[in-house]
């Protein structure tokens, strides 16, 4: 007999879906292309309230999807960018190390990830276009370090330009939600989430992620 047409589909162990969140203009968009594509651009072109792509990495053997999600840093998108917290299973808060006021405002963004986004997602701290002269360096490294010890969450400074910590950023949060989600299905008992794929072992990680990125 063939094999089962949903396990076809299923090239993937764990589908994980991720935000970037932060002020217009600090790179959002530019860390979502060098990581997805391995290109960079100059050209500064304004989201226009939600982008995504899509990239499967290797992590442990295990294939994970990831899912993610640029969003608008302006105000008037930002009811739009709040129906995306819901569903998100790690957010990357993203500053400009040149732009003081990007950096002063993560503490909003992280208080809208309290109001709209579920209580167990991860959080990174990213400080943008590190590749800059130090001349022009308004945010000092120990600075953005200090931020993120605050709130317990990581803390990487990279350069969509020079490609400096993109790969290590995206690849050390979707690890964490690995195990976070591996622990999950541990803990959880077979019986409780019935999806196409009973006989996989990745199979109650997957619906339970179906379910937080595709539900409403």
């Amino acid at each position: 007999m063939a094999a089962p047409p949903a396990r076809a589909r299923a090239d993937y162990d764990y589908l994980i879906k991720l935000l970037l969140i932060g002020d217009s203009g600090v790179g959002k968009s530019c860390l979502l292309l060098r990581f997805s594509d391995g290109s960079f651009t100059t050209s500064f072109i304004t989201t226009i309230g939600i982008d995504f792509k899509i990239r499967t990495i290797e992590l442990d053997q295990k294939r994970i999807k990831l899912q993610i999600w640029d969003t608008a840093g302006q105000e008037r998108f930002r009811t739009i960018t709040t129906a995306y917290y819901r569903g998100a299973m790690g957010i990357l808060l993203v500053y400009d190390v040149t732009d003081e006021s990007s950096f002063n405002n993560i503490r909003n963004w992280i208080r809208n990830i309290e109001q709209h986004a579920s209580d167990n997602v991860n959080k990174i701290l990213v400080g943008n276009k590190a590749d800059m002269d130090e001349s022009k360096r308004a945010v000092p490294t120990s600075k953005g370090q200090a931020l993120a010890d605050e709130y317990g969450i990581k803390f990487f400074e990279t350069s969509a330009k020079t490609n400096l910590n993109v790969e290590e950023v995206f690849f050390s949060i979707a690890r964490d939600i690995k195990q976070r989600l591996a622990d999950t299905d541990s803990k959880s008992e077979p019986q409780t989430i019935k999806i196409n794929q009973p006989d996989q072992a990745g199979g109650a990680s997957l619906g339970a992620q179906k379910s937080a990125c595709c539900g409403s």
